[in-house]
């Protein structure tokens, strides 16, 4: 009986020690503040299905824990949060670009505000956020958690790049940003003393390999952009078990010590561009139980602790090696050639003061002729300025401009492109860059026939987007005949320069050479913004289009047109291939100039990458600068009737009907033009405007006005419209203030 006693008393004394942190944690109350935020939270959050049945009346700490919720609580505080949703990921979208769906929050979520309210958790330890469908930039005040312990944001649809702030957690010793749309370089994470393990895997980080801690135990980065080598300073990692930097463009030999590490487990560095032999004496740590290094570019013999190791799982498939039994395996001559084509970037990281010492003189080198160069080239455009002055110069002031050095590492987008010439006044455009291929290929989708939106005889533009999800155009065209690299980059030097109102920009560009001719260019990609509302012959064919085209409308478009000319020929580029087709108008009808001739050097005049079409009756005249004149007098006369002109004779008969209109009556003027516009326009403004069309269509080509010339009367147009729409003959929606559109 005594002995059954004492065992009831331990058994019960038992029950209640184990179930005492039950206890506790259930009577535990959430502080009124927290349960606010909480709320908050899942408004925010939209009400995912795990926060539904939260109400006024939940205790947050006592809920229980689950897949997809867990919430733990200490002296009233929150010190856990886990919420996982069951929005699908960028990695299983078809298209992982970015766009408002049913896989991300509406577009009422702001991130910004999202974690201005989820920081004030001033005790959280760890968060987790998983498959919500949160979209954004995340914000640098991601850093006021202060006492984070581990953060996990994968599968979500956060974009631009990693912030430098999340380098301040001292205590993190887990970070999970897996499977967003991160881009550009990541933060240096190396004084991050505590962290343990990192997965940025399936972002679009790159090219650099990032600076890390030498603390970690599990390091993945596959599937993202990186292309330099494999760091030397991983040889410090001795807690390091997994490294999977798969499925990137990594380039360079694969290090020796990397198998041999201490504590390293899986390898896998499959996917890349990694070439060379491996070094004769590699050898294999005694926990390495897993490597993967298929389809790379190395050649030579396998060593052997991989080949004949039994417990190492060794993929090998699609290399150059030589002493293998697998029949997966390419040509040495494949291996080679593709390696010799894939280049490391250079490489900021000093190599002791020699290294330093020549790097130096070579910058040195290299900063002296830039300024040569730049001296020369001001020296150049000041007596080409000179020559091309015109005579009877108007009071009329053309564009300004001046030289903008685009700074080194600007933009995620792609490398730093050359110097850009822009107008003082800001364009919204992004710094002018050289891309990659594979950012090419990226942006169309691989070349997806659904991007495709017009394919000519030597060329395709696809609709494409950028890593920071702006919208571009991606001009491809493939050389007829092998070009200078050296020469097309020259080329396309001075095309990055136009930068304008009234122009289609280009925004970049990617030269392809030929695999056995490095130096020789075949293919030349250009990157263009994007004018997604049409060409004005759209607008003037389509009825419902041009309807809206009312006088005042088509006196700015018209004008723009004639600012971009002068834009062009200030810069000596005449003989443009200058029609309806070829104006593209942006969501304000501003009207951009999408065609332009640039002389190439060379043989390559005839394959400019913004060239038109080769239409047959684009004909480069003796007077180029007159022709130029002329096809703005055909724009305008189609602008007027509201239709395009479909041969010379038809334009003849026009302009002699409104040679004699302007001799006899108003009436008769009024007939001519789109009756659509009608009772939109003060007629004086209509006969200065017909003028000066008039005189652009002169036969004799020195008969015709200079662009600055059409520019005043144009503006004089402009102010007599205006005057007669203040005294109340136009309605306001319709006249807007044209004098704001120049």
């Amino acid at each position: 009986m005594v002995k059954y006693s004492w065992t009831f008393k331990l058994n019960t004394l038992f029950v209640a020690i184990f179930l005492l942190p039950f206890f506790q944690n259930s009577n535990a109350q959430l502080s009124p503040r927290e349960s606010r935020i909480l709320f908050q939270t899942q408004q925010l959050l939209e009400f995912p299905p795990s926060l539904q049945t939260w109400n006024n009346w939940t205790n947050f700490c006592s809920l229980p824990i689950s897949s997809s919720l867990t919430i733990v609580c200490s002296n009233n505080h929150i010190t856990e949060l886990t919420i996982v949703g069951n929005k699908s990921s960028p990695s299983k979208t078809p298209n992982s670009k970015f766009a408002v769906s049913q896989n991300t929050l509406s577009e009422k979520f702001s991130i910004e505000s999202f974690f201005t309210i989820l920081t004030k958790l001033s005790s959280l330890q760890k968060l987790s956020l998983v498959s919500l469908g949160l979209w954004g930039p995340l914000p640098p005040k991601i850093n006021r958690f202060r006492s984070l312990e581990v953060l996990n944001m994968s599968a979500n649809y956060m974009f631009g790049e990693i912030p430098q702030s999340i380098s301040s957690y001292r205590s993190l010793k887990s970070l999970i940003l897996s499977d967003n749309l991160f881009n550009g370089s990541s933060p240096d994470l190396s004084g991050l003393s505590l962290l343990e393990e990192l997965d940025l895997s399936k972002n679009k980080l790159g090219p650099n390999f990032p600076s890390l801690s030498n603390n970690l135990i599990r390091i993945s980065l596959s599937n993202n952009s990186l292309r330099s080598e494999i760091p030397q300073d991983l040889k410090t990692m001795s807690k390091l078990r997994s490294f999977d930097v798969s499925s990137n463009k990594l380039v360079g030999p694969i290090p020796s010590f990397l198998f041999s590490m201490p504590s390293i487990e899986f390898i896998n560095l499959g996917k890349n561009q990694l070439s060379g032999a491996f070094a004769p004496n590699v050898s294999c740590g005694a926990n390495l139980t897993f490597v993967d290094v298929s389809s790379n570019l190395l050649i030579g013999k396998l060593p052997s602790c991989l080949a004949t190791n039994k417990k190492v799982v060794t993929m090998i498939t699609w290399n150059c090696l030589s002493n293998t039994k697998s029949k997966y395996q390419r040509s040495y001559s494949f291996c080679q050639k593709d390696a010799l084509a894939v280049l490391p970037p250079a490489r900021d990281r000093s190599g002791g003061e020699s290294t330093t010492l020549k790097l130096g003189i070579v910058l040195g080198v290299i900063g002296s002729v830039v300024v040569i160069l730049g001296l020369l080239g001001l020296l150049v455009l000041v007596v080409f300025r000179r020559v091309q002055r015109r005579r009877g110069s108007s009071e009329y002031k053309g564009d300004s401009f001046v030289f903008e050095k685009n700074p080194l590492g600007s933009s995620p987008l792609g490398r730093h492109g050359p110097q850009t010439m822009r107008m003082m006044s800001s364009l919204g455009l992004p710094p002018y860059n050289i891309f990659t291929l594979e950012e090419i290929e990226d942006a169309t989708n691989n070349f997806d026939p659904s991007n495709l939106v017009i394919e000519g005889s030597q060329s395709q533009l696809y609709k494409g987007w950028l890593r920071d999800g702006s919208v571009v155009q991606v001009k491809c065209l493939k050389l007829r005949q092998k070009h200078s690299s050296q020469a097309l980059q020259q080329h396309m030097e001075v095309i990055s320069k136009l930068r304008h109102r009234h122009l289609v920009s280009v925004l970049g560009h990617c030269i392809v050479t030929y695999q056995d001719h490095p130096n020789t260019a075949s293919t030349v990609f250009i990157v263009l913004e994007n004018i997604s509302n049409g060409s004005l012959s759209d607008h003037l064919s389509d009825w419902r289009k041009r309807e809206i085209l009312k006088w005042p409308q088509r006196m700015g478009i018209t004008m723009g047109i004639a600012r971009g000319i002068q834009y062009l020929h200030n810069g000596g580029i005449l003989g443009n291939d200058l029609k309806i087709d070829n104006i593209l108008l942006d969501e304000s009808l501003t009207a951009k100039i999408s065609c332009y001739n640039i002389n190439l050097p060379s043989k390559v005049g005839a394959e400019s990458p913004l060239n038109g079409q080769g239409t047959p009756n684009h004909i480069i005249s003796e007077n180029p600068e007159k022709e130029d004149i002329y096809r703005l007098g055909v724009i305008l006369i189609e602008a007027m009737i509201g239709r395009p002109v479909n041969s010379q004779s038809e334009l003849d008969d026009l302009k002699l009907q409104l040679e004699r209109s302007l001799a006899e009556s108003a009436s008769r003027l009024r007939d001519l033009i789109d009756p659509s516009m009608r009772g939109t326009f003060a007629y004086e403004s209509l006969k200065t405007f017909v003028q000066i069309t008039v005189n652009c269509l002169c036969k004799d080509p020195t008969g015709r006005p200079t662009v600055e010339d059409v520019l005043w009367h144009m503006q004089y147009s402009v102010q007599v419209q205006e005057g007669w729409t203040s005294s109340g003959n136009l309605s306001g929606n319709l006249s807007g203030n044209l004098s704001n559109k120049f």
